[in-house]
């Protein structure tokens, strides 16, 4: 008796076109570009996971450096001050601060700027 594998192909085309679901024109409709449209996009899916990350970091030094520069300091400046001064908080926390409790910001900017100061004098 032979085998028919039709169910199975079935499967397989239902699986691919149910995550196509939404995809305009031939791609949710045709196997073979449905397939080919769902693995672009599960790379894309990836490529864009690492992206954002780039992106936030971005985002967070740039809110960073207008605070900083609200004090008078660069974005680079401040950052080797906050090393000088022994100060570890991230990027995340300081884009957060410089958004959100700008007092507490302007401290830790002064904090970074007598850093600098007392770097000089090395």
């Amino acid at each position: 008796m032979r085998v028919k594998r039709g169910i199975t192909t079935h499967r397989r085309h239902k699986k691919y076109l149910d995550l196509a679901k939404g995809f305009r024109g031939a791609r949710h409709k045709l196997y073979r570009t449905a397939r080919e449209a769902v693995e672009r996009s599960w790379s894309n899916e990836f490529y864009g996971r690492k992206q954002r990350k780039r992106d936030l970091r971005s985002l967070w030094i740039m809110r960073v450096n207008a605070g900083a520069r609200l004090s008078g300091l660069s974005y680079s400046r401040f950052m080797h001050g906050l090393k000088l001064a022994g100060i570890m908080i991230n990027r995340k926390v300081l884009a957060n601060l410089a958004i959100e409790e700008k007092e507490d910001f302007a401290a830790i900017c002064e904090a970074a700027k007598t850093a600098l100061g007392k770097g000089a004098g090395k």
